[in-house]
């Protein structure tokens, strides 16, 4: 059971790896192809990897609660399920550690998304000075 589980896990990383790999693929294809005669701006280069970044984010917010809010229900579960005081003391410390990882997770991921306008802004000012 816990070799199918690790199986499962490892096969989803490496889909996950996979789509990320492919993505970098084509933004660098994508730059690659872009062939004028006239230099390339820094907002040039970065606005295509800012907007990527963006619609991951905005992918990513309802999926790491919906994923967290599934987690969480199944430790639950196993919680109330637990007859003996040590599965019961594990199955909790589990439950914990779910809630803090995925609070951890999702404010990660928000204070990304409010980080990025504010360094976008930065780099844009610090850029045209020359």
């Amino acid at each position: 059971m816990k070799n199918s589980l690790k199986k499962k896990t490892m096969l989803m990383s490496a889909r996950v790896m996979g789509i990320m790999t492919s993505c970098s693929a084509a933004m660098v294809t994508a730059f690659a192809a872009k062939d004028d005669s006239s230099e390339a701006t820094l907002n040039d280069v970065t606005s295509p990897i800012i907007d990527l970044l963006k619609n991951v984010l905005n992918v990513l917010i309802p999926l790491v609660a919906a994923v967290g809010a599934i987690f969480c229900v199944s430790l639950g579960l196993k919680y109330s399920k637990a007859e003996e005081p040590q599965e019961r003391e594990k199955a909790k410390q589990h439950l914990k550690n779910a809630i803090i990882g995925f609070v951890l997770i999702f404010v990660l991921i928000v204070a990304l998304r409010i980080a990025t306008p504010i360094f976008t802004d930065w780099m844009n000012k610090n850029s045209s000075k020359k």
